[in-house]
C-alpha cells in the first residue's frame, strides 16, 4: 500500500512538472506571438525611454532588427517584442522566473552568471572607469581610498570594489539614475560604471561640462544578451541573429547609428573591438 501510494505520489509531481518543462523558449514564443524582452529605462544609448516615451537604444535595435527574424524562422511565425524593465538585482530572477524571455541591456558575460544562465554572442566590449565632478582628485582606481564610490547593485563593478579595493567606501543603488542622482546631489565622490554607460549619462546631463570619465579600464565588461540555462534551441536563435548582423554589416549600420559621429553618443569602434567581436563568428 505503501509503494503503491509513493507510486502515486510519484507520477502526480511528474505530471504537474512535465508541461512546464516541454515548453521551451521558442514553445512559449509560439503559443504568445510574443517574445519579451527585460531591458533598461536609463541607461543611454543602450535602452532607455526618450522624451517622447518611447523605448529606443542600441540593444533594443538589435533585438527588433537582428534577433527577432531569427526567432520567427525557428518558430514559424511572426512575433511582437514586447519590453520589461531590468535592473541588475532583477535581471536574473526576471528569467528565471519566464517573467522575461531575453535580457537586452548592459549585462556583463562573466563565469560567475554563466552558473545561472546562458549568454549570447559579445555584442559589444567596454569596461570600468570612473565619472566625478571637474577637478576632482579621483583619476584612477588608486585614488579612491576613502572616498565614496557609487555604484549599482548587482554589478560587476560593485563586486570588484569589494573585493580588490575594500579602502573605498561602497555605496550601492538600485539603478543607474539613482545613483547618478547621488553624485549629482554630492552623496559620493564618484560614481563607477562601464565606460560607454558613463558617457552617455554626461551626454544626458544638465551641464555635461561639469563632469568628467576618469581613469583606464579597471574590468573588462563584454556584453551579452542572456536567457535561460540549457536553451539549446533559443540561444542558436539568438545567436544567428547577431551572426548575420555581424556577417552582413547590418550590426554595424546599427552601431553607427547610436555610436557614430552623429549619433547619440559618439564613440568610435576601435579596430581591437571590432577584431574581438568578429572573431568570434571566426573572421
Amino acid at each position: 500500500m505503501k509503494r503503491m501510494l509513493a507510486l502515486v505520489l510519484t507520477l502526480a509531481v511528474a505530471l504537474t512538472v512535465t508541461p512546464a518543462l516541454a515548453q521551451d523558449t521558442l514553445e512559449k514564443i509560439k503559443s504568445s506571438g510574443a517574445m519579451t524582452i527585460g531591458t533598461r529605462t536609463g541607461s543611454p544609448p543602450f535602452a532607455y525611454v526618450n522624451k517622447d516615451n518611447q523605448w529606443v537604444g542600441f540593444t533594443i535595435d538589435l533585438v527588433e532588427m537582428l534577433v527577432k527574424p531569427e526567432v520567427e524562422k525557428a518558430v514559424g511565425k511572426p512575433i511582437k517584442v514586447e519590453k520589461k524593465e531590468s535592473t541588475p538585482p532583477t535581471r536574473i530572477p526576471l528569467l528565471t522566473s519566464n517573467s522575461v524571455d531575453l535580457i537586452a541591456g548592459t549585462m556583463t558575460d562573466t563565469p560567475q552568471r554563466r552558473e545561472s544562465v546562458d549568454f549570447s554572442l559579445t555584442f559589444f566590449y567596454t569596461g570600468a572607469q570612473f565619472m566625478v565632478k571637474k577637478g576632482s582628485p579621483i583619476k584612477s582606481v588608486n585614488d579612491i581610498a576613502g572616498k565614496r564610490i557609487a555604484s549599482q547593485q548587482g554589478s560587476t563593478n560593485a563586486k570588484i570594489l569589494r573585493e580588490k579595493y575594500p579602502q573605498a567606501q561602497l555605496r550601492e543603488f538600485p539603478d543607474q539614475p539613482a545613483a547618478f542622482q547621488a553624485l549629482l546631489q554630492g552623496q559620493v565622490d564618484a560614481y563607477t560604471n562601464d565606460g560607454i554607460q558613463l558617457y552617455g549619462l554626461k551626454a544626458k546631463a544638465p551641464t555635461p561640462g561639469d563632469w568628467d570619465v576618469v581613469g583606464d579600464f579597471y574590468s573588462e565588461e563584454p556584453y551579452g544578451m542572456a536567457m535561460r540555462k540549457g536553451d539549446a534551441k533559443f540561444k542558436a536563435a539568438v545567436d544567428a541573429g547577431l551572426k548575420n548582423g555581424l556577417e552582413s554589416g547590418k550590426y554595424f549600420e546599427i552601431y553607427e547609428k547610436w555610436f557614430g559621429p552623429k549619433g547619440e553618443l559618439p564613440y568610435p569602434m576601435t579596430p581591437p573591438v571590432k577584431a574581438y567581436l568578429m572573431k568570434q563568428i571566426g573572421k
